[in-house]
């Protein structure tokens, strides 16, 4: 995520957030290659099964068709979008964050969503938020059940049924200051952000299709396991489905992070961690992340690059809106 605070966006230069991102990244890619034999690594990249690969690549890219529609879902209460519009807002965000860093494509999907519907910025923002948080409660879902099915450290364990538990009652919590807006006038009402947010959830939550879009949320984090699992297969590494679960979880942990363009160097360490779990050897551990970044990558350069011709704007000016939208997204608005 690359949402924060208004103080946060007001206090800290723009220049100290990007440096921090960029100085974790080189961090995160000398942590992976380190202490690892790059020319046994580069063997056994040369020996990969290229026969899943492209698999693995139209898997990754069907992902953010799948969430296009999960995202129309819960625009639906106020917004009747085409499922085409919105995966080209999607793509173009990802395509931004493939070249910039701080992942500023998340802003700018939803600012194009909005000015393409005519709707309020605050509006698609929010729906953005919405459904980084249906993805947190599902991820903890199903790391929890995965941790019945593979051997994990014990603190590992501990540690993804306490984020459980925790989701568990920061979705409670919101429901019942949710619930006090509804009861309370308007003094006692949140402020700012949070009574913007809370708003456009009422909003959107009083139709069936937010709750389908929740429940759209399940099968759109598996689909981001079955690329994992199909590049293990071309890795030749003899791992279960709930293994590639692991390692998702693993990379959805570290983008959370600052970090620089295209998730590099955070991307690759924490698929090495989640294979590290396994007993997977470091040399082996370390090929796998970078044949998964590659992967992960090329594909969706691709797709937002056509995105990007088929609006007819140039990465210049999404470049410089991306630079605008975060200190905008810190000042609430009404929607």
């Amino acid at each position: 995520m690359v949402f924060g605070s208004p103080k946060f966006f007001r206090k800290v230069p723009s220049w100290v957030v990007l440096v921090v991102g960029l100085l974790i990244s080189a961090v995160a890619l000398f942590w992976t290659y380190h202490d690892v034999d790059l020319k046994t690594l580069t063997k056994d990249l040369a020996s990969t099964s290229w026969a899943w690969v492209p698999l693995a690549a139209l898997a990754d890219l069907l992902v953010y068709v799948w969430q296009s529609w999960r995202w129309n879902m819960l625009l639906a209460p106020i917004l009747r979008i085409p499922l085409w519009r919105t995966i080209r807002a999607i793509y173009v965000g990802l395509f931004v964050n493939e070249l910039l860093p701080m992942r500023p494509g998340e802003l700018l999907r939803a600012y194009l969503q909005a000015r393409w519907n005519r709707a309020p910025f605050s509006v698609t923002l929010s729906s953005v938020i919405i459904e980084r948080f249906f993805d947190a409660i599902w991820l903890l879902v199903v790391t929890f059940l995965a941790t019945f099915f593979v051997e994990l450290p014990g603190h590992t364990v501990g540690l993804a049924r306490l984020l459980l538990v925790l989701v568990a009652i920061g979705a409670a919590v919101l429901a019942a200051v949710n619930w006090r807006r509804q009861k309370a006038d308007g003094s006692l009402a949140p402020k700012g952000w949070l009574g913007v947010l809370l708003a456009d959830l009422r909003l959107m939550g009083r139709s069936r299709s937010f709750y389908l879009a929740f429940l759209l949320s399940l099968p759109y984090l598996l689909s981001q396991t079955l690329p994992v699992y199909l590049l293990m297969k071309a890795y030749r590494l003899d791992l279960s489905i709930w293994v590639a679960m692991i390692v998702v979880l693993m990379q959805r942990v570290g983008t959370a992070l600052p970090q620089g363009p295209g998730n590099v160097g955070v991307l690759q360490l924490m698929t090495k961690q989640g294979l590290g779990l396994f007993g997977v050897d470091e040399t082996t551990a370390a090929g796998f992340a970078t044949l998964a970044w590659i992967v992960i990558t090329a594909p969706l350069l691709a797709a937002g690059a056509v995105a990007v011709t088929v609006t007819g704007m140039r990465f210049s000016e999404l470049r410089r809106q991306a630079g605008t939208l975060a200190p905008a997204a810190a000042e609430p608005q009404v929607s």
